[in-house]
């Protein structure tokens, strides 16, 4: 494969799978440059890339910025003079090169996890509602494209296995409407060793009295504990499924949009 559609492949495969990365363009170039405006590289956080921007020191400083990026979620401009190694410069091609570092796979991503009468309303309201959504339940037929289509991915496994097979990160929402105790139990304690930026539960707060008990003696600390939301989503009165689903998406907006209270 050559290397533009590598690079598109590349970045095409961090947007769908929610994937960290960094793509870093040439915006603009003066002089002898080892590559024109256009040119592009995708770089993983484990450092390995597709495509090149001209490799040598000035390729390696740009995967290093690219880690920053990766955490911090934030883009940068880099300019390079290629003229005097002595002065620090990478390289000697004669040239200046400036370029833009950006970070991919950063959309927001809700985690649905029980894909019931609440679980599918709500994972399709969160996609309506512009997030990338990944829904998951051991009842397989209930977690296809065929019973809630357009969604980002599809986990039919136990919910104690999906941390295994997906990312969380900062930008992760997890909302659990799981089916009771023992499922809770077994999801809750690496769920709450993740990165995620919320975490809820459905249920009444006697079920979360009961969950919360159960995971404080298993050795949770209750530092983590106090980190799940439950009952989860806004307290609006909601009876309906439709209803439940606006409460949720409503408590994860707020916290994404960093307007949660206390």
């Amino acid at each position: 494969m050559s290397e533009a559609p590598a690079v598109y492949e590349a970045l095409l495969q961090a947007e769908q799978e929610g994937k960290i990365a960094a793509l870093a363009t040439v915006i603009r170039t003066q002089g002898s440059v080892p590559r024109q405006a256009g040119s592009k590289m995708l770089i993983w956080p484990d450092k390995t890339i597709v495509g090149t921007i001209g490799g040598g020191l000035m390729e390696s400083q740009v995967v290093e910025e690219a880690q920053a990026v990766m955490r911090s979620g934030d883009t940068k401009m880099l300019t390079y003079r290629l003229t005097d190694l002595a002065q620090g410069d990478p390289g000697i091609c004669g040239g200046t090169v400036e370029i833009f570092v950006e970070p991919i796979g950063f959309s927001p991503t809700i985690v649905v996890i029980g894909c019931g009468h609440v679980g599918k309303a709500l994972a399709q309201l969160a996609k309506w509602s512009g997030f990338r959504v990944v829904v998951s339940d051991d009842r397989a037929e209930l977690c296809t494209p065929e019973a809630i289509p357009g969604m980002d991915g599809y986990y039919p496994i136990a919910p104690a296995a999906l941390l295994q097979q997906i990312e969380i990160g900062q930008r992760t929402f997890i909302a659990a409407v799981t089916r009771g105790l023992p499922v809770d139990i077994q999801l809750f304690p690496p769920l709450l060793q993740s990165q995620a930026a919320y975490i809820g539960l459905i249920g009444s707060k006697r079920r979360w009295a009961l969950t919360e008990k159960a995971l404080l003696e298993q050795g949770v600390s209750e530092e983590a504990v106090k980190r799940v939301h439950s009952p989860i989503g806004l307290d609006i009165a909601a009876e309906t499924p439709q209803e439940i689903a606006v409460s949720i998406m409503a408590e994860i907006i707020q916290h994404y949009r960093g307007t949660n209270v206390p």
